[in-house]
């Protein structure tokens, strides 16, 4: 064992487990119950696989007799479960292909073999020529490169990839799933599928008490009036049941036979079945008159006099029928009744859905959400209205299958933040990064892998090794001979970059680049030609001290946008010394060569970090480095080339989503993790000023200074000194030692509670 390493035990799994626990026996909800106890056996497997060795948590190979590029199932926190994620049972699909193959074993060796068979090639290379599979887990896509080598004439490189992953054969699925359309290109994205729409809709459910009280206003309300009205007709010298006018018999059983059809249809609201209530007493004194002992009779004199009561109460309480006092009680009751409720507009919407099929999304959802017609307004109960309007939130659940361009999908809120933005790039990445490949199955089945590979979940790793990255995987390796970028290719790259970069700071400027986009964004640079060091937000929790190479060229590329700015005197950061440090060798393996130097100057601008918990210090130490770093953002402007004319709308946007932040601190019981948000967007004010001329610096200031006099007081309080520093510098000043009392530099992480939490009792 390697004295320098670093090791991760048990702690957190177990802590996991005990959560899982704690939740699955006693959450009153009964499906998270059921899915904490799903999360409870994971956890449990995942003790038990590093127990006997089967897992090996911090390495690139977690699970034993599996290579780095079988893609591993894992969890929460990076780690491997000690399943492969294309691995156990066979799927619905695997099962309908082996009956459509007629095959004698129903197993993964078997599919195998068929699928190399000249029936299962023909059906691969209907695949590749159609392009309607789809690929979840990049191991799905092995065999159907093998089919495109063998089209190809590359016989030798087809059976050297047999040989490399025939081994896992009767384990992994090697094959995709057929689907009916293919899959569209990057230039249009979605979040969902009609099919998770379905799914989400259809777990809408019925609130009983809000249906019956419904049902009370627009059904039972209205037959009381009516009963009410037919009783009032026999008033004569202010006692009812006096006077029988012509025809009142007939009304009567009529009312009788209304009453029992609408109790047959309408049976969520029970009260006007119970005796004592007015509406009942109303309908069984008609019943006595009317049909008791099969024929008409005279009430007897305790019945006479409750009905007297309740015809009294009633109208002392609504007015009589027709009145404008009870008019304006049942027009306010018969429109909070006609509003529609969630569950009944989502059994609309899953109509209107019906004819589209699930694996797919839809060019345009306008239609979906339009407001109710006259059929579907008389199809749900009486009173609802044609012309409603489909509530905004039940809007967004479907908005969500809409297949649009991104910057589309940012202008209309589908996509609400930098990480779902980030989980959708992918699909634009695969399909620029596939233009390097000429021929056109061959490029569809790369968007595909990178698509499904995009989705593989990070690992938790250690000694500063690197994930697995897409060439390693055989298949890729095997088609590497065939990509041939051209200049369109790199011009297109290069294009995607820059757009995808400055459709986030636009869209999220307050955010920092979440690593799945740091990741997209480096494989855009790469496949523009840009060599640019791009750095990944490190975790608190497992930082081991030390940053890689690319840290420090970050930081040193941040020297060329930012020495002597703005964003350089408020951080206190001597850029001339960090373009001095020397540079470290080329990483050699799987893992990057450490900065020890940077390290050394990260720890030491975090100060004094004593007295609070290991995971703050920690976070302190990793704040510093992405100040030095600018966190991507100096890469952007250079050597990436993002437009900075919009430097001063940014900032400004920035300083709104620090406001923002703060205001959520006030009473909030756990506000660090809020105050780091909020610490983080203001960098990125910093430096979109810092970029600014010095007029428009001042004007940036005078807006964020007239944004925070809007502000309640608690965020006024805790931003007054924020500006001020800021102020200071502009004018000058140092946020040093000598820097005055009634200033802050803001930084995220504190191991002494930080200030911004002091001030919550004041």
């Amino acid at each position: 064992m390697d004295k320098n390493e670093v090791y991760i035990g048990t702690g957190y799994p177990a802590g996991q487990l005990a959560k899982a626990i704690t939740t699955a026996r006693l959450h009153e909800d009964a499906d998270t119950r059921k899915r904490a106890e799903e999360r409870l056996r994971t956890w449990q497997r995942v003790l038990a696989n590093m127990a006997d060795g089967t897992v090996t948590v911090g390495s690139r190979t977690p699970v034993a007799g599996l290579p780095a590029w079988v893609t591993p199932e894992v969890v929460r926190g990076g780690f491997a479960t000690g399943d492969a994620a294309a691995g156990g049972p066979l799927t619905a699909d695997e099962r309908a292909t082996a009956r459509r193959a007629n095959l004698r074993a129903t197993d993964r060796l078997s599919l195998f073999r068929h699928y190399l068979s000249d029936a299962g090639l023909a059906e691969l290379d209907g695949m590749l020529d159609s392009g309607h599979y789809e690929v979840e887990h990049p191991e799905e896509a092995a065999l159907l490169t093998v089919a495109w080598l063998l089209r190809a004439g590359d016989r030798l490189a087809a059976l050297a990839l047999l040989d490399e992953i025939r081994p896992f054969a009767d384990r992994l699925r090697f094959a995709p799933r057929a689907v009916d359309a293919r899959t569209p290109d990057g230039s249009v994205v979605h979040r969902e599928t009609v099919g998770d729409v379905r799914t989400a809709l259809r777990a809408r459910r019925p609130k009983p008490a809000v249906a019956a009280m419904n049902e009370a206003l627009a059904v039972w309300n209205p037959f009381a009036d009516q009963l009410l009205e037919h009783w009032l007709e026999t008033i004569a010298d202010g006692r009812v049941a006096s006077v029988e006018p012509d025809g009142w018999h007939e009304r009567g059983h009529e009312l009788l036979a209304r009453y029992r059809r609408l109790s047959a249809a309408h049976t969520l609201c029970t009260k006007h079945r119970k005796p004592k209530e007015n509406p009942a007493i109303l309908r069984s004194a008609l019943e006595d008159v009317l049909e008791g002992s099969g024929r008409e009779q005279p009430l007897s004199p305790r019945r006479r006099g409750l009905l007297q009561h309740a015809v009294d109460t009633m109208v002392a309480r609504r007015g009589l029928p027709g009145s404008q006092r009870h008019a304006e009680l049942r027009e306010r009751q018969a429109a909070d009744a006609a509003r529609v409720t969630w569950y009944e507009l989502a059994r609309i919407l899953l109509d209107r859905l019906a004819n589209s099929p699930d694996g797919v999304a839809l060019p345009s959802t306008d239609w979906v959400v339009s407001p109710l017609t006259e059929d579907e307004a008389s199809s749900l109960r009486p009173g609802v209205a044609p012309g409603t309007a489909i509530p905004e939130p039940m809007q967004r659940v479907v908005h969500r299958a809409l297949s649009a361009p991104v910057a589309t999908l940012v202008e209309r809120g589908v996509i609400p933040s930098a990480e779902v933005l980030a989980d959708l790039v992918p699909q634009l990445v695969a399909s620029t990064t596939a233009l390097a490949y000429h021929d056109e199955a061959l490029r569809t089945l790369v968007a595909a892998t990178y698509r499904a590979f995009a989705n593989r979940r990070s690992l938790l790793l250690l000694n500063l090794e690197h994930q697995v990255r897409i060439d390693e995987l055989p298949w890729m390796r095997a088609v590497r001979p065939y990509r041939r970028p051209t200049g369109d290719a790199i011009g297109h790259a290069r294009a995607a970059l820059v757009e995808t970069a400055e459709l986030t700071l636009h869209a999220f400027p307050a955010t920092i680049l979440p690593n799945p986009m740091v990741q997209q964004l480096g494989t855009l640079a790469r496949q523009a030609g840009i060599d640019v060091p791009l750095t990944e937000e490190l975790a608190a929790d497992i930082f081991m001290g030390t940053f890689s190479d690319k840290f420090l060229r970050a930081a040193q590329g941040a020297a060329e946008v930012l020495e002597g700015s703005l964003y350089a005197r408020y951080y206190g950061i001597d850029y001339a010394a960090i373009r001095a440090i020397p540079g470290v060798s080329a990483a050699r393996g799987h893992r990057a060569s450490p900065a020890p130097s940077f390290a050394a100057l990260c720890h030491e601008r975090a100060g004094d970090r004593k007295g609070g918990s290991w995971v703050a210090a920690n976070g302190m130490v990793i704040e510093q480095a992405q100040i030095l770093t600018t966190h991507n953002l100096a890469a952007l402007v250079h050597p990436i080339g993002i437009d900075a004319g919009a430097a001063p709308d940014l900032a400004r946007a920035a300083f709104a989503g620090v406001c923002r932040l703060v205001g959520q601190v006030h009473n909030n019981p756990r506000p660090l993790g809020t105050i780091k948000d909020a610490a983080y967007a203001w960098r990125q004010a910093v430096f979109f000023m810092a970029l600014c001329g010095l007029e428009d610096q001042i004007t940036v200031m005078a807006a964020m200074q007239d944004r925070l006099r809007r502000q309640p007081d608690h965020v006024v309080r805790r931003l007054n000194p924020v500006l001020a520093g800021l102020r200071h510098v502009l004018v000058g000043g140092s946020l040093d030692d000598s820097a005055p009392a009634n200033t802050r530099r803001f930084l995220g992480w504190s191991t002494d509670g930080h200030w911004m939490r002091r001030l919550q009792s004041r």
